[in-house]
């Protein structure tokens, strides 16, 4: 008899890595695949057997894109296996020496800031470079007593960091159920209390009002939300924008600037953008 939740694992090779990765994963999620592992030359991509049929890949555009190479194969593993190839396949990372981000089956190190994420299908593990610029910025960031917002959190791992580093209160908000649910997790697991998880948009902002406001989501969605930002950030109060590339800087910064924020600094990781604003 077969066991129940066995996964196909799809390895893809991705050429250029970026952004095709990213744009493989999203796409990927959407025809009901749970986690994902950026690795050195592309992605590894699971999906409970259950919800696998042979054609799945059928519908994905980036398949026909002929400005990306993706080639991969895929096999199955069975539940009892899943466990040691997570642990296989999913390394801790450390951030300025200060900060580690991993596994529940990791060992404990000895840091300043350990962050305990599952990370299942939500992104924002630390391996990205947006995430990893971020939780950059939050170490080199007072947020002592501050009102924070983490908008598109994910696993909620920056919220989770600014919730160690002292921040009065933290709301961490997306869109995704599943993201959702898995923030919940990952603040209970962090024995963060002082975190409210919401699922939802920029529409849960109205009447709030923040000291920082944390959101690595995408550049259409930040030009969106900019004004929203701008209206419930305090005069003085710091907004840090990621998920975009270093040639899409000068239209966030127009953006920010025609909404009071001016820009402060940036940080480049492999052409990825982390930025600061302040509002004035």
């Amino acid at each position: 008899m077969e066991k129940e939740n066995n996964y196909i694992e799809y390895t893809f090779k991705v050429v250029p890595i970026d952004p095709a990765s990213d744009i493989l994963i999203a796409e990927l999620g959407e025809v009901l695949f749970e986690s994902f592992l950026e690795t050195e030359d592309g992605v590894l991509a699971y999906i409970r057997k259950e919800d696998w049929s042979a054609g799945i890949l059928n519908d994905l555009s980036i398949l026909e894109n002929d400005n990306f190479k993706i080639t991969y194969d895929f096999k199955e593993i069975e539940q009892e296996n899943w466990n040691a190839t997570w642990e296989q396949n999913f390394n801790p990372i450390q951030v300025d020496e200060r900060c580690v981000v991993r596994a529940p089956f990791h060992e404990k190190p000895v840091v300043e800031y350990d962050i305990v994420i599952e990370p299942k299908m939500s992104f924002g593990t630390g391996h990205h470079e947006t995430t990893h610029m971020m939780l950059q910025h939050i170490l080199n960031t007072d947020f002592k007593g501050k009102r924070v917002l983490d908008m598109g959190s994910g696993t909620g791992v920056l919220a989770i960091l600014a919730a160690k580093r002292e921040a009065r209160t933290v709301d961490a908000i997306d869109i995704d159920n599943w993201c959702y649910l898995n923030a919940l997790e990952n603040v209970e697991r962090n024995d963060c209390n002082h975190i409210n998880v919401y699922e939802g948009d920029v529409n849960l902002l109205k009447e709030k009002q923040y000291d920082l406001i944390i959101a690595n989501i995408n550049r259409n969605i930040l030009l969106g939300d900019i004004p929203e930002y701008s209206k419930c950030l305090e005069v003085g109060g710091t907004l840090f924008l990621s998920g975009f590339y270093s040639e899409d800087l000068s239209t966030i910064t127009s953006k920010c600037e025609e909404h009071n924020l001016k820009f402060v600094s940036n940080l480049n990781r492999n052409n990825w953008i982390a930025a600061v604003y302040r509002k004035c």
